[in-house]
């Protein structure tokens, strides 16, 4: 296997106040596969926008290192600026200047230009549908119009690892699936992706490798199956029946489901149990009664962080 393209190591970034010092990253460790798609999850104030500004050189940690393909963020940091590309949230784009122009400056200073550059220009905001803006000035736009700015200038540039915090904020569905497919192909083709994004679906469907932290510390670790298997079995059973049996209160009862709803014949359950249970209900009802339809879920990612994020909150 490769040398990872990003190594954290006992990553420590402290911001100090009137009465205390404060810890937004404590004891960060993990690395990043090169050609992955790397997802960064945790609540608000979790320390993800600050680890990603550390790993983009626009903040020092306070100890701890983090390598970009081989390269120091503080000791080599415009070694490391020449290979990635980087949409942080708060960052603006250059508001005085249109939005063809943001994108040709954007590549001018990665040494990019010439009529290649100006034709990928004009493939970059017709994928993102900022085409018919490419005159205006961004800042005449809405904040959603300037975050299709900010992305698409990662596709002016062939940098190797790209930062994206929070990609889709402002995009409508059709938009940020095509943005997806994107991001999966440049991904195909060897570049290592970090995103954060508060839409756990979109890790779900995008990222190869995810990291949950809170509270500036890692909580969980892996791929999408290995965190399902950190959470109690939890499943999420739908049932529609011809007619709803008459005891279905005294069966489910015996399961002690988290949440249960009848809507006409159609019942939905939450179970937190083992599988041969949950399977032993199922066949019971459908002694019951003539079922039409049965769908059996395991936890989705939303599950596992909402069950993982409140046990580190109930920790001291």
């Amino acid at each position: 296997m490769s040398e990872p393209a990003i190594v954290v190591q006992n990553l420590v970034k402290t911001f100090q106040s009137r009465r205390e010092s404060i810890r937004a990253v404590d004891d960060l460790s993990f690395s990043v596969q090169r050609g992955s798609i790397f997802g960064l999850l945790g609540p608000n104030g979790a320390g993800k926008t600050t680890t990603l500004r550390i790993m983009t050189t626009l903040s020092r940690p306070t100890s701890g290192s983090v390598q970009v393909l081989g390269h120091d963020v503080v000791k080599a940091p415009l070694d490391v600026r020449r290979r990635i590309g980087v949409v942080i949230q708060e960052q603006a784009a250059d508001l005085l200047l249109n939005v063809r122009d943001n994108l040709l400056t954007f590549a001018r200073f990665h040494g990019k230009s010439g009529p290649a550059v100006r034709a990928r220009a004009e493939d970059a905001m017709t994928q993102f549908g900022i085409d018919d803006v490419a005159d205006r000035k961004v800042q005449d736009l809405s904040g959603g119009m300037r975050r299709r700015v900010q992305v698409a200038k990662m596709f002016m540039i062939d940098a190797p690892v790209m930062f994206l915090d929070e990609f889709s904020s402002g995009m409508d569905a059709i938009l940020k699936r095509s943005v997806m497919d994107l991001l999966r192909a440049q991904a195909a083709q060897g570049r290592t992706i970090v995103l954060t994004t508060q839409i756990l679906s979109e890790a779900e469907e995008l990222c190869d490798d995810i990291l949950i932290i809170d509270k500036g510390r890692r909580v969980a670790h892996g791929d999408l199956n290995a965190l399902k298997l950190l959470t109690s079995r939890l499943y999420d059973v739908t049932l529609s029946f011809d007619r709803v049996p008459d005891d279905l209160q005294s069966l489910v009862a015996a399961y002690a489901p988290e949440r249960m709803t009848v809507a006409h014949n159609t019942v939905q359950l939450r179970l937190r149990d083992e599988e041969s249970r949950v399977l032993d209900l199922v066949a019971a009802l459908a002694r019951r009664g003539r079922i039409l339809r049965v769908e059996i879920a395991g936890a989705s990612l939303e599950d596992v962080f909402v069950e993982l994020t409140q046990r580190t909150e109930s920790q001291p």
